[in-house]
């Protein structure tokens, strides 16, 4: 589209204490804003939209999104329909629908000719879904989700493709690997943070990721967050039935969900659990083993990935919390967000109030990792990228049979949210670094393991 938005706005008053567009609730919906610490503004508060959003310049009605007009926007945004078309009549109504229903600038397609691109490289195959993709995008606020701007089709293949904000740093997975300099705790829990009010963000539209890793994670040019790759999220309340198989990355995927239960959002946090521990020890869960029938039991009997001795105990705790196997034990997203917002400010306030138990645990967890960081030899860097052959990070189709019922381990240390919003973690000792936490299995249940696999292929 060759016209660009005009600037409607005579001017637009302090909006720091809202998001950056309304919010139109639906039926039975809860009027609150959980995903941020600002204030909701919907389509009727026309005081609150006047002071968030200033005025039109045109209609002098107040504005749906930060320097935006809906209506005066969808009129000359209609009035461009006839200068483009992507020769697909149902793409062309699905951008315009984009276009129409717009209420914030980020909140439209555009049709975007493949010719305007410049230095094209090939990255990677990526989504699930096309057209659903996009609608997940529109649907959900866009804080912390990667932006797409529209479509486009290749002339060779004539393939239909997104066209999403370019991340510098690729996935997080990239980002750990690449990575020359030390990345802090205080960076690392606000990256986390990031994610989690993304995710929040997802769930607050109530819908799920269903296919949430570390590859999807995506870094822009200063190292923050994206969640991405949302061809598989759909409405959380959709039942459904897995015939043929589920789909996914397998050392990503909570226990429930290899058995062929429904996907729910604590499927999410348990996916987000083993992300949290990945993001905080650098390390590739299971990267060492094949990624088979065996893992899958072992996963549904306890097995969960390394928990390094130099994260943090409070920090341990959260992700055991995460990845439990019991569902009802997972903290919520607005749970995760509120605990990682209450860290990051303790951590960020240290210098006022350098008794806070996260900034304690983390600063002494710092000293240890930095200073490993600093003498890893070459040979080492190389081998915790390695990853065995079978070791799939993909997205694929997987279907299993007749798993055994999830599980705790008995290594599992204990965490506990206290009543109230004000969440805390209790450390069964004085020692504010974790464990080591690689919960193995015993020979007693590796045989029973093999054993079950055997009786599943008779």
């Amino acid at each position: 589209m060759d016209e660009t938005p005009k600037n409607l706005w005579k001017y637009y008053m302090d909006r720091s204490k809202y998001q950056d567009h309304i919010t139109i609730p639906t039926i039975d919906s809860t009027i609150e804003s959980e995903n941020v610490n600002e204030e909701v503004v919907y389509i009727g508060d026309l005081e609150k939209r006047k002071q968030a959003y200033g005025i039109c310049g045109e209609c002098k009605e107040p504005g749906t999104g930060w320097k935006w007009c809906q209506s005066c926007n969808a009129k000359r945004l209609k009035d461009n329909f006839k200068n483009w078309t992507s020769g697909n009549k149902d793409i062309d109504e699905f951008i315009q629908q984009s276009q129409l229903n717009a209420v914030y600038y980020k909140k439209y397609l555009e049709w975007i000719p493949f010719e305007k691109f410049q230095n094209i490289t090939y990255i990677a195959e990526g989504g699930f879904d096309f057209l659903n993709e996009i609608k997940s995008h529109l649907q959900i606020y866009h804080l912390d989700i990667v932006q797409c701007f529209g479509i486009t089709q290749d002339p060779n293949n004539k393939e239909y493709m997104m066209v999403i904000e370019y991340c510098e740093y690729g996935n997080l997975r990239n980002y750990l690997n690449k990575s020359e300099n030390y990345i802090n705790y205080k960076s690392k829990i606000e990256n986390l943070l990031k994610i989690a009010r993304g995710l929040l963000d997802i769930h607050n539209a109530e819908k799920v990721h269903k296919d949430f890793h570390s590859g999807n994670i995506l870094l822009n040019k200063i190292g923050s967050p994206y969640i991405s790759d949302l061809g598989m999220c759909q409405p959380a309340n959709i039942k459904q039935t897995v015939k043929e198989g589920i789909y996914g990355v397998l050392p990503y995927m909570a226990p429930e969900v290899l058995r062929g239960q429904q996907y729910t959002k604590a499927a999410d946090i348990y996916s987000f659990g083993i992300i949290m521990n990945e993001l905080l020890s650098e390390e590739i869960p299971f990267n060492d083993i094949s990624h088979d029938e065996i893992l899958v039991i072992k996963i549904c009997k306890g097995l969960r990935p390394t928990i390094p001795k130099d994260i943090p105990k409070l920090i341990a705790d959260l992700i055991i919390k995460c990845w439990d196997a019991e569902i009802k034990n997972r903290p919520t997203a607005k749970e995760l967000y509120q605990l990682l917002k209450k860290w990051y400010d303790d951590m960020y306030t240290a210098k006022y109030n350098s008794e806070a138990e996260i900034y304690i645990q983390t600063n002494e967890c710092d000293k240890i990792r930095e200073e490993k960081f600093k003498n890893r030899s070459n040979e080492e860097k190389s081998k915790s990228f390695k990853t065995h052959p079978q070791a799939i990070y993909t997205s694929r189709l997987l279907n299993f049979k007749n798993l055994p019922k999830p599980v705790n381990s008995s290594d599992l240390t204990s965490f506990q949210f206290s009543s109230d919003t004000s969440y805390t973690a209790q450390t069964t000792s004085a020692n504010p670094i974790s464990e080591c936490l690689d919960v193995q299995l015993s020979e007693l249940e590796l045989n029973e393991i093999c054993q079950d696999v055997e009786d599943n292929i008779e």
